[in-house]
């Protein structure tokens, strides 16, 4: 049986390595055409484009592993079906729940793969991508050029036009407010060191004061400011909540629940990484319906009907994150329920199969 096993592994990793080597590239090739869009814009090389799309690899395989899963347990199982294999192992008394330990035991390993890959290895790369790709366009890799990066917690709102590198920011704006929500100073500083945590130099400042009907204003060469933020927070706020890892979404979605600011987009965007580990999951158990429940059924037309259900699920995932974020709903609900209704459908299925 142990043989049989490994036998049924290796077909399955065999299976998911030919739906790895025709999806990833493909949406590959699809970013890269994205990107030659940009070349000779600001710095903007064809080597740049290049690189760009490599390391935005990892990200992509852990977008696709769901439907590498669905592909590649198809692939693996038909080409059993097809040629026999599965008769002889149900001849030789091996149930079909049997033959499905196997994919479930490779897509456990895969599941382990891609966690290790979205806390360690692709939040890093694609960081690197996009502030690559910005530094060439001459864009910033916050909210836009010119727009900068906002937050604010109880009392304090903060604009910081653009950060040069993790200890030095220009163009720097901070409005506090009282107790009341009535602005009570206002200060401007063309450039800040951050020389400690917490702790900011601020030069070149000017400070507007507000007391009832009077404004008075003053600068600075320099003053010291203790900000509510840490230079990780910083770092946070201009990275896209797509890209970043597990934990910094959960570190920065209480920092910004703390706050008093929104996090919907980030709560949402932590939750839809488990729901993709589901969605696998729920990929994998719906590819084993496909194999045993169609018998008749070519190796072809079963990629071809797994390739159209691959389709839905992502557009109905998309549809769902979208509409979920529009109408307010809870980010773990709407994260979740794709992945939780589809393994109730394979439960569905396999029940009816079996």
């Amino acid at each position: 049986m142990t043989i049989v096993n490994r036998y049924l592994a290796f077909q399955v990793l065999m299976g998911l390595g030919i739906a790895t080597a025709v999806l990833l590239p493909l949406f590959s090739f699809l970013d890269l055409l994205d990107q030659l869009d940009d070349v000779g814009k600001g710095t903007y090389r064809v080597e740049d484009a290049f690189l760009h799309t490599a390391l935005l690899l990892p990200r992509r395989f852990v977008q696709l592993a769901p439907f590498i899963t669905l592909l590649g347990n198809v692939i693996a199982l038909g080409r059993l079906a097809v040629n026999s294999e599965l008769t002889a192992l149900r001849v030789a008394g091996i149930s079909p729940i049997r033959i499905s330990l196997a994919p479930l035991g490779v897509g456990l390993i895969l599941l382990l793969f891609i966690a290790v890959l979205e806390q360690f290895v692709a939040p890093q790369l694609q960081q690197r991508a996009i502030s690559s790709r910005a530094v060439a366009l001459d864009k910033s890799a916050a909210l836009g050029k010119h727009l900068g990066i906002w937050t604010r917690d109880e009392r304090n709102i903060v604009r910081i036009g653009e950060m040069l590198h993790a200890k030095k920011a220009v163009d720097i704006e901070v409005m506090h407010f009282d107790d009341n929500g009535f602005l009570l100073t206002y200060t401007y500083a063309k450039y800040a060191d951050l020389v400690a945590d917490g702790l900011w130099e601020l030069g070149d400042v000017t400070i507007k004061t507000f007391a009832g009907q009077r404004i008075e204003s003053m600068s600075k060469a320099s003053m010291s400011w203790r900000s509510f933020l840490n230079p990780d927070d910083i770092s946070t706020l201009t990275k896209s909540p797509e890209s970043l890892s597990p934990i910094e979404l959960f570190l920065h979605v209480r920092f910004l629940r703390a706050t008093g600011q929104e996090a919907d987009a980030y709560a949402l965007a932590l939750w839809r990484k488990a729901g993709g580990a589901l969605t696998t999951i729920a990929m994998l158990l719906l590819s084993i319906p496909f194999v045993f429940g169609s018998v008749r059924a070519g190796l072809g037309n079963k990629l071809v009907l797994a390739s159209m259900l691959g389709i839905s699920v992502y557009l109905l995932d998309q549809i769902i994150a979208n509409a979920g974020l529009l109408l307010h709903l809870n980010p773990a609900f709407t994260a979740l329920s794709p992945g939780l209704l589809l393994i109730i459908l394979a439960n569905f299925w396999l029940r009816r199969i079996f």
